[in-house]
């Protein structure tokens, strides 16, 4: 699992509390499918086994997981860059 040790500024936040998978990888799609090349997207998940799945989901798509963080006990937040055009 990668950890952010630095901030990043996300251009986009997608809040899944509640969610479950698949539902946390299909919002997060349709959010960043909407979003320009290079942009980050935030998600923050307070479903444990989403830490994984929507970053290796993310990473299938092309993207670029930039970080996964602890926000608080049962929370955390994935940072994706979006693919660049090609």
């Amino acid at each position: 699992m990668k950890e952010s040790n630095q901030e990043v500024h996300a251009d986009k936040e997608l809040n899944l509390k509640g969610e479950i998978c698949p539902y946390t990888f299909v919002r997060s799609k349709l959010a960043i499918e909407g979003m320009t090349a290079g942009q980050i997207l935030r998600v923050i998940v307070d479903y444990e086994p989403a830490i994984r799945n929507v970053p290796r989901s993310m990473e299938a798509e092309g993207n670029e997981i930039l970080g996964i963080d602890r926000i608080n006990g049962a929370e955390w937040q994935i940072l994706v860059r979006k693919k660049e055009a090609r």
